[in-house]
């Protein structure tokens, strides 16, 4: 089943995480610049309003096409207490109907 994972900037007691920026330094870690000379991020690792608010979005794909960036992400989100929430496909068809 394919998952992904949604990384809220709010820590688990609530508190906004700072700095505010976080979202786009890590997302640039794995963007390249395209043709039109503007940064393309990854499918894989991305920024995405999700319920009005800009999250991280991680592939669960990741963990396979790339461990040390997989690693280093969860490690992040853990370390710094973030809200974390998975979405399946099955769930995102069931919330879609």
């Amino acid at each position: 089943m394919h998952c992904r994972y949604i990384i809220q900037g709010v820590t688990e007691d609530g508190r906004k995480f700072r700095p505010s920026d976080w979202i786009d330094r890590i997302s640039s870690m794995m963007a390249s610049y395209g043709e039109s000379h503007r940064l393309v991020y990854s499918e894989l690792l991305h920024p995405e309003l999700y319920e009005g608010q800009k999250c991280l979005i991680i592939d669960t794909s990741l963990e396979q096409e790339n461990p040390t960036m997989y690693r280093y992400v969860m490690n992040f989100v853990k370390t710094n207490k973030l809200q974390m929430t998975q979405i399946c496909e099955d769930t995102e068809r069931k919330l879609g109907s």
